[in-house]
């Protein structure tokens, strides 16, 4: 009942500073469910490791293997605490920019690569998909949703569980654990509540059904496991909690309305206080942090969850069990859940995988062909010159000014040039903006859509010496009003490889995306609209579904 976290290769050691145990004593406490974190190493070494791992928990007595889970590791973003850089696996482009392809067979397509590449080194469970709904343009998980619209998400959320799960969970399938219920994006001014500044849900709109029908979807197509978030909901009939202590959600939502009877496992870090930690080790108690870790713990038992994310307190739960507070039968539900899940993926048969089959499984080269070809596709072409007179896809032999592009990513399609001036077009590429936050709250990006003036005038100085081509990595909404008429061109992404940009800025392959959310006129419009509505701020600059072709 505790989805603790360890580190691959774990020896004792803490992570990027934080004072975790070693996976032995985790083991000797009786946990075997491990959310994984850090780089992977490469197919073998992984497998080698894992099987290590089996071979301690099963000595124990009443031996029970051990579920390995993960975040997303088949992107570009790097964020210990959401998903981790593809690193050894082959690697796509977010989740966005699945939705920017919008086909549900290339998702599955996606997913079922992912299954192979996990199962072939042991992971089990993807903490993953993300189908929240992204209606708050500044909220900072937004580039692991598939956007704003609902219907979009839904088809291709049921695509991705196909993918992982297939009909049904066997020996060949990773369980997915879909999040984050009932629907994560409407936090109040975008904040996100990881941090008890952005703990507030909120539904100006009233639309909280709009949330719910990407997990109607996915929960039809059987998904296995469920996380609820963190957010606290303000001002509806649900009570004044976090969502992982809501039984108004869990229990009334997710289990009587929905149906739901499998795994409810909470998002990590709920029940204990780990003051040395600063924010991180803040419990997201949200609602409840007058309670006491026992309290706590009955509350989210009550609620109707199985399984303490981010936890190994087991003398708490022992300690209610031994005072009466929780009975066995309460334990016996929750433990048949999970078990099942084991018994359905064949863990119970067979723990051990083999590293001859990872080392040549992760990273293949038709996976990876798979990866960058959705890289290009992806790739969202929003402004093209004029209809007369397109700037891309560019001719070979031109000079360009193209400062963040290496000889080796141009490959001799054009003479890099290192003044503006001297180029016949520019490249600058661009990201999203953000408003850098203190400590680990840094690694989420909140805040202003808009570019500095900084930016913008280094933008506007090049453009004025010579038609650029601007390429920005949208992993939110970004406000790019103030360079819509000054760009020759500009085009979108949801990551890829600067080699892979080459290829279709040249024309050896084309921009095939289109937007899965309104890119806003101004902060101000987002400020202005409803945190729960799709498509509510004002005068967008590019709408949903916008994305020209090459001519």
């Amino acid at each position: 009942m505790f989805h603790t976290m360890a580190v691959i290769g774990d020896q004792g050691d803490g992570f990027e500073g934080l004072p975790l145990p070693s996976l032995q004593t985790l083991l000797d406490l009786g946990l075997t469910h491990f959310n994984l974190l850090g780089p992977s190493p490469d197919g073998r070494d992984f497998a080698d490791w894992a099987n290590g791992v089996q071979r301690r928990a099963l000595q124990r007595p009443h031996p029970i293997p051990v579920t390995f889970s993960t975040d997303p590791r088949h992107h570009f973003t790097d964020n210990p605490l959401a998903q981790m850089m593809a690193g050894a696996y082959s690697c796509w482009p977010e989740p966005l920019g699945l939705a920017a392809i919008g086909s549900a067979d290339r998702v599955r397509e996606f997913a079922d690569i992912v299954r192979q590449e996990y199962l072939a080194v042991g992971l089990r469970i993807a903490l993953h998909p993300q189908i929240d709904l992204a209606t708050e343009a500044r909220w900072p998980r937004i580039n692991a949703t598939f956007g704003e619209d609902a219907d979009l998400t839904s088809r291709l959320g049921a695509a991705y569980l196909e993918g992982l799960q297939g009909d049904s969970l066997s020996a060949a399938s990773v369980a997915a654990m879909i999040k984050h219920f009932p629907g994560g994006g409407p936090q109040r001014d975008g904040n996100d509540p990881h941090f008890a500044w952005g703990r507030e849900q909120v539904y100006p709109g009233g639309v909280r059904e709009y949330h719910l029908r990407p997990f109607r979807s996915a929960l039809a197509a059987g998904a296995a496991e469920v996380m609820p978030y963190y957010g606290m909901p303000v001002g509806t009939d649900w009570e004044e909690v976090g969502f992982g202590f809501n039984r108004s959600v869990i229990t009334g939502v997710l289990r009587e309305e929905l149906g739901f009877d499998g795994v409810v496992c909470t998002d990590w870090g709920l029940i204990t206080e780990n003051p040395g930690l600063g924010d991180l080790g803040t419990a997201r108690a949200w609602g409840v942090e007058h309670l006491d870790r026992h309290e706590r713990m009955l509350k989210v038992l009550d609620a109707g969850v199985d399984q303490f994310g981010g936890e190994h307190c087991t003398d708490v739960l022992l300690d209610l069990v031994a005072d009466g507070r929780v009975s066995e039968a309460r334990i016996d539900e929750s433990a048949r859940r999970l078990l099942r899940v084991k018994f359905a993926l064949g863990l119970f048969d067979e723990p051990f995988v083999d590293p001859e089959h990872a080392a040549v499984t992760v990273g293949r080269a038709d996976f990876a062909a798979a990866g960058r070809r959705a890289q290009q596709d992806a790739l969202t072409l929003l402004t093209n010159g004029t209809a007369a007179n397109p700037l891309l896809p560019l001719p070979p032999g031109i000079r360009l000014y193209a400062p963040e592009l290496s000889p080796d990513d141009v490959a001799g399609r054009a003479a890099l040039v290192d003044d503006p001036k001297q180029a016949d077009v520019a490249l600058l590429r661009l990201a999203t903006p953000y408003e850098a936050a203190p400590g680990i709250a840094a690694m989420f990006h909140h805040g202003s859509l808009e570019f500095t003036a900084e930016v913008l005038q280094e933008v506007g100085d090049v453009c004025a010496a010579v038609p650029t081509i601007i390429d920005v990595y949208l992993e939110r909404p970004a406000v790019l009003t103030p360079i819509v008429d000054s760009a020759g061109a500009i085009i979108a992404n949801f990551g890829v490889a600067a080699d892979a940009l080459v290829e279709v800025l040249f024309g050896e392959s084309a921009p095939r995306g289109s937007l899965p959310f309104d890119l806003p006129h101004s902060d101000a419009a987002v400020a202005a609209s409803r945190s729960d509505v799709a498509f509510d701020t004002a005068d967008p600059v590019f709408r949903f579904g916008h994305g020209l072709r090459y001519r």
